[in-house]
């Protein structure tokens, strides 16, 4: 065992980390819920335990919000917290497959499976980052009035002072999110895109759709082509007027192939140095469909030959390592998911990111 301490393994590490951890935070939630909840029965020997759930415990119970955090229904006092989740319930926007309006429930539901502390990265995000959940912007049957709410949404929060975690939702919410969080950085904001396909086409099907977010994206002032990088892009569902757009623009694109040659390390840093070339901020947009087919079936445009988890994970938190200005998560769509495992990876997605933003204090 000295010898395996003495080579500094990541499990060596990790494990001496968790000593340093504070546990202020769980005692208070075992308070609460005893408080709120009740004594457990008198059979009950663990005293910890509560009558009405009420914490993180047990994970098949109680009303979900993202990782079990503390619901504010009072959006008026989102700038009092550090980190704020929200759901943007919208798929009008797909082109094949619908469903993802459902992805936050499911994201919401399944996250309820995690801890709050991640053993590998030695952090414990109940402990050390103020998260809420704000619920749900109010989308309704029309892309274009739908896309105003999401801006003002995104906007309302980024402005107070939070971090913006989204649950979407098809793809064209990325163009009214980005326009909610541009409002709010002063200078450019670069983005880095993590999909299958390019989404740069002006129009799909004559409307604003998932295949279009960053063509409008990119039209925004501070949002400028040059600083937009997509990871991942490549088989047979990249429509050629995207692909135009990306050559007139300049935007960068690295496909699988190119990652794999130049290892994710490297691919990340190329991303970080085309995005934030002139940049005051980064915005970070994972596709769920950047990762194989085989590993989400529960997308809407699902493409095989994508990122195996654990590279997109790897990716996600080389990228998070210099901050964000917000980050998303789309095209989970439950109606296709099996066994929850989309909704799982993208829980971890953004589970990985935050804990990365707390280990490098970029929050």
């Amino acid at each position: 065992m000295r010898e395996f301490e003495e080579k500094s393994f990541e499990g060596a590490w990790a494990t001496n980390q968790e000593a340093t951890l504070p546990q202020s935070r769980h005692q208070e939630e075992i308070a609460r819920a005893i408080a709120y909840g009740l004594p457990a029965a008198d059979s009950i020997s663990d005293r910890t335990i509560s009558c009405f759930a009420r914490g993180e415990l047990p994970h098949y119970a109680g009303i979900n919000t993202f990782l079990k955090v503390p619901y504010l229904e009072d959006i008026h006092r989102v700038g009092e917290h550090q980190v704020a989740v929200v759901g943007v319930p919208f798929d009008i926007g797909t082109t094949y497959r619908p469903g993802t309006r459902f992805g936050p429930q499911a994201i919401r539901r399944i996250s309820g499976l995690f801890t709050p502390y991640s053993f590998e990265l030695g952090v414990d995000l109940r402990e050390q980052l103020d998260i809420v959940d704000v619920g749900d912007v109010f989308t309704v049957a029309n892309i274009e009035k739908s896309f105003d709410q999401i801006t003002k949404a995104i906007s309302f929060i980024k402005g107070a002072g939070a971090l913006p975690i989204i649950l979407g939702g098809d793809h064209s919410i990325g163009y009214p999110c980005l326009r909610g969080i541009a409002e709010h950085v002063d200078g450019n904001i670069g983005i880095i895109h993590l999909d299958r396909h390019v989404d740069t086409q002006e129009k799909d099907m004559d409307e604003r759709m998932h295949t279009t977010p960053w063509f409008h994206a990119t039209n925004i002032p501070n949002a400028p082509p040059k600083n937009l990088v997509q990871i991942g892009i490549g088989g047979w569902q990249v429509p050629r007027p995207g692909v135009e757009v990306a050559r007139e623009r300049g935007t960068t694109i690295l496909t699988i192939n190119d990652v794999l040659a130049t290892g994710i390390e490297k691919a990340a840093e190329m991303a970080l140095e085309v995005a934030w070339d002139g940049a005051q901020a980064v915005y970070l947009s994972f596709d769920i469909d950047s990762v194989d087919a085989g590993f989400v079936p529960g997308t809407g445009w699902p493409e095989p030959g994508g990122f195996l988890p654990r590279e997109a994970l790897q990716l996600l938190r080389l990228v998070a390592k210099e901050g964000i200005a917000g980050m998303e998560v789309v095209e989970v769509s439950p109606p296709y998911d099996v066994a929850d495992q989309t909704a799982l990876l993208a829980v971890r997605a953004i589970l990985d990111v935050l804990a990365t933003l707390v280990q490098h204090g970029r929050v």
